[in-house]
C-alpha cells in the first residue's frame, strides 16, 4: 500500500514537472521509461533470455543424468554390499561420496560459468540500453528521463542539472571535519 502511494506520488510529481517552468521561463521536457517493460519487450533481451534458457537446459540435463547415475549406483550399493562384504562396501561408499562431491563441484562450476557468461552479456545489454536512452534524450531535447521499475532512477539529465560533484565535495568536507574533531578527542582519551 505504501509503495503504491509512493509510486503514485512519484508519477504525479513527474507529470507536474513536465508543466513546470525553470528559472528563465524555459519549460522542462521530461519523460519516463518503464525499465522493466523495456527489458521484457526488447527483442535483444528476448533472444538473450531464450539462449540462456537453452544453455541452462543443456547444463541441467547433463547434471541430472549424472545425478541419476549416482542414485542408481547408490541404490544397487546396498544389495551388493551384503554379498561382497564390508571391505568392498567401505571402498564403494568412499567412491560414491567422491562422485557426489564431484557432482556438487561440477554443478557449482556450471553455475559460475553460466553466471559469468550470461551475466556479462546481460550487463552489456543493459548498459547499451542506458546509452541508447541517454542518446535519445539528447537527440530529442529532454531535460530528464526517469526510469520506473524496481528502483526509480534518472536515466538521462542534461549535465547542467547534475549536482553529484557538489554533493561529493560537501560530503567529503563534512567527513574530514568530523574526522579532525574526533582525532583530538581520541588523543585525550589515550592520555
Amino acid at each position: 500500500m505504501r509503495k503504491s502511494l509512493l509510486l503514485f506520488g512519484f508519477a504525479l510529481a513527474l507529470l507536474s514537472c513536465n508543466k513546470e517552468q525553470a528559472a528563465g521561463g524555459k519549460e522542462f521536457k521530461t519523460a519516463y521509461v518503464d525499465t522493466y517493460k523495456l527489458l521484457e519487450e526488447s527483442e535483444e533481451m528476448k533472444d538473450f533470455t531464450n539462449k540462456a534458457k537453452v544453455k541452462e537446459g543443456e547444463l541441467s540435463r547433463e547434471l541430472q543424468q549424472k545425478a541419476k547415475e549416482l542414485q542408481l549406483d547408490a541404490a544397487s550399493f546396498e544389495s551388493e554390499a551384503r554379498v561382497k562384504g564390508m571391505q568392498w562396501a567401505q571402498l564403494k561408499q568412499q567412491e560414491l561420496q567422491k562422485r557426489q562431491r564431484d557432482l556438487g563441484i561440477m554443478q557449482e562450476t556450471f553455475r559460475e560459468e553460466f553466471d559469468k557468461e550470461f551475466g556479462v552479456k546481460r550487463d552489456t545489454i543493459v548498459s547499451q540500453m542506458r546509452k541508447f536512452i541517454k542518446d535519445y534524450g539528447k537527440k530529442n531535447g529532454y531535460d530528464y528521463i526517469y526510469g520506473t521499475g524496481e528502483a526509480a532512477t534518472v536515466l538521462y539529465a542534461r549535465e547542467g542539472y547534475d549536482i553529484t560533484k557538489k554533493l561529493i565535495k560537501e560530503l567529503n568536507e563534512k567527513y574530514k571535519a568530523q574526522a579532525s574533531k574526533e582525532e583530538p578527542a581520541k588523543k585525550e582519551e589515550k592520555n
